[in-house]
């Protein structure tokens, strides 16, 4: 199965155009980018307000939660209200569980989004075995339950997200495909066949997931199997890592997820999902987009469409390097993957390496004897592969060529048992204010001049690089040298293995964005928990507004936290609940005994890592 035309070379997937309201989304359109508010839907002043703040801030289209049929018809005043402002921004109708909710609200708004995990089913957890005529007769019965809604978009010139979400595939999938990419695929084409079959083609796709890794493997997948079908399922792609959290991580999260892919050519539309106010979604949003365009314009001198690939794009598996050790710090192998630091960053912290905390440096540039290479140079790698030696190696700087495309070269054409160090830029930043400054690290002004980069494009340049080549399982060590501040380079040089699932050395946190659904003030329960739960190094917690994504996005978290009713919050052990209803006022501290219950509490020491600069994003 073939994902894109040339993991070499930058090409955007072609698509058909779907036509959103006015706003044409896939095709030779530019790729959208849209957020979802966060108040309650029968706030109809509210609603407008926050959709209209969205669009002026640059969101093409607004999404809004319609739990309820009672919802879903509020949504025509919203429509009215918004167009009587003259803010003309198509509006998504969100719908979960209830198939009749979706049927009033594709009167009233352009698009409405579907799961397919809980339109038509429910999730119980139930192991069940299907027989192929009884799984046959499920998809009879899906069929008739989606039809109607179908019909009625088509007739509307509605458009349609059919939206797998990891969180919440049905039992019925679950069992036959297990809780995998795979699962995902297979859910939304079941979907696509049906409103094919109905000559329907106004939707797109997305395969959201928390887990970047998981997200990557599925959309990768999905798109293999939509070249497979055949020319006419070039439906447009929306992207998103759902639950990415707040503040930095929440950042790389997503720009590991959606960057990666975007470079790969796959996506039209975006949502960065963060557990923060949604108008600051927009600027992250934009700064992909304008990322993979300036990436889009890098020179590629040739094609390398023969070269094999050194990983496989739908399951994740590390590059099997052999290990090698620098002043007692061991790399490659099954070993952690280790952060690289530049002898100059490591002389401006060597004084307070002790305030610096988790964020140390390992090993230095210039000591580990580290080859740089040209992965094109054939007679370079050739004798690197005849070398009976183990050598680091990374890609040389001041090449022109994109990053992600450099190193899986590398990672093509050299001998696995070489360990790589990925870099986020073939740069320094002191080579930024010269002329010869490359084209990965420009950005321009209002007036066209060309600027340093801010910290959050630094931020999401080392986190689509590396993140995307550790995905794919690429690299055993980091050098982020796009951020000047040595602190924070080494910050973000450990939150991005953490988001990309390759070294995990602090709290991990999955947590949904607000919505209309929301049972309790995600933001600030969120910063409850950390305040109390931040020390626990390894420890994974989900911290869920409703049910609706819940136990599915918690499969791999080891607790939850996740609202059950208004002022109510149950609380899981992985996907299981095990404390229900209980009062929202104690429900922090219960968790903490829940935690203690479970062997993983440990107490908190004095804080430290004080040493470490932040940057806003």
């Amino acid at each position: 199965m073939n994902y894109c035309g040339n993991p070499y070379r930058y090409r955007r997937r072609v698509t058909r155009e779907v036509m959103i309201g006015r706003v044409g989304v896939g095709a030779e359109n530019p790729i959208r980018v849209q957020s979802m508010i966060t108040c309650d839907t029968m706030d109809t002043e509210a609603s407008i307000a926050q959709t209209i703040e969205l669009a002026e801030a640059g969101c093409e289209i607004v999404r809004i939660t319609a739990p309820t049929v009672k919802d879903s018809a509020n949504l025509e005043h919203i429509v009215r209200g918004l167009r009587e402002r003259g803010c003309d921004v198509p509006i998504v109708a969100d719908i979960h569980f209830k198939p009749e909710a979706a049927m009033e609200a594709a009167k009233w708004v352009e698009k409405v989004r579907i799961n397919p995990g809980n339109y038509a089913d429910s999730k119980k957890f139930k192991i069940l075995e299907y027989t192929d005529e009884q799984y046959a007769a499920e998809l009879e019965r899906i069929r008739e339950r989606f039809t109607p809604l179908v019909k009625r978009c088509h007739e509307l010139g509605r458009a349609m997200r059919i939206g797998t979400n990891h969180g919440s595939l049905s039992d019925r999938i679950m069992n036959r495909y297990g809780d995998t990419p795979l699962g995902m695929v297979e859910s939304a084409l079941e979907f696509a066949r049906i409103a094919r079959d109905l000559d329907y083609h106004a939707f797109v796709f997305s395969m959201k997931s928390s887990n970047p890794k998981v997200m990557i493997n599925a959309y990768r997948l999905l798109v293999a199997r939509l070249r497979e079908e055949g020319d006419d399922w070039n439906y447009p792609i929306h992207l998103g890592v759902t639950e990415a959290g707040e503040g930095e991580d929440a950042r790389i999260k997503s720009a590991i997820g959606i960057g990666s892919l975007l470079h790969d050519g796959i996506g039209d539309t975006i949502r960065v999902s963060l557990t923060e106010d949604s108008i600051h979604e927009i600027p992250v949003a934009r700064a992909l987009v304008q990322m993979v365009e300036r990436a889009s314009r890098s020179p590629n001198e040739q094609s390398e469409q023969a070269v094999r690939l050194s990983y496989n794009p739908f399951e994740y598996e590390r590059r099997g390097s052999n290990k090698i050790e620098r002043d007692g710090i061991k790399l490659g192998g099954d070993e952690m993957m280790r952060v690289v630091v530049r002898q100059t960053n490591f002389d401006k912290v060597a004084h307070k390496l002790d305030r610096l905390g988790d964020y140390q440096p390992e090993i230095v540039y210039e000591k580990a004897g580290i080859v740089e290479l040209d992965p094109r140079d054939a007679a370079a790698i050739e004798q690197l592969n005849k070398s009976a030696e183990d050598k680091i190696i990374t890609v040389r700087d001041d090449l022109a060529m994109p990053v992600i495309t450099a190193f899986r070269l590398l990672a093509s054409k050299a001998a696995a048992r070489h360990p790589i160090l990925l870099k986020d830029v073939l740069s320094a930043p002191r080579m930024w204010e010269g002329p010869q400054r490359p084209d990965s690290a420009k950005t321009r002004d209002d007036r066209g001049t060309e600027a340093a980069p801010t910290f959050l494009q630094t931020l999401l340049t080392a986190a689509t690089n590396i993140g995307s080549l550790l995905c794919d399982g690429i690299g055993d060590a980091i050098l982020v040298q796009g951020e000047e501040a040595p602190g924070q380079a080494l910050r973000v040089s450990y939150n991005i293995l953490q988001a990309a699932g390759s070294r995990i050395f602090k709290t991990d946190y999955v947590a949904c964005p607000s919505c209309g659904r929301t049972l309790f003030n995600l933001q600030t329960t969120t910063a409850r928990i950390k305040e109390k739960t931040l020390h626990l190094k390894g420890v994974k917690i989900a911290i869920m507004g409703c049910i609706v994504n819940g136990p599915g996005e918690m499969a791999d978290a080891d607790f939850g936290y996740v609202g059950g009713a208004p002022g109510k919050v149950n609380l899981y052990v992985g996907k299981t609940a095990v404390k229900f209803n209980i009062p929202e006022a104690d429900a922090v501290e219960r968790l903490q005994d829940l935690i203690r219950e479970h062997g993983k509490w440990v107490e908190p020491v004095e804080a430290i890592g004080a040493g470490v600069e932040s940057a806003p994003v």
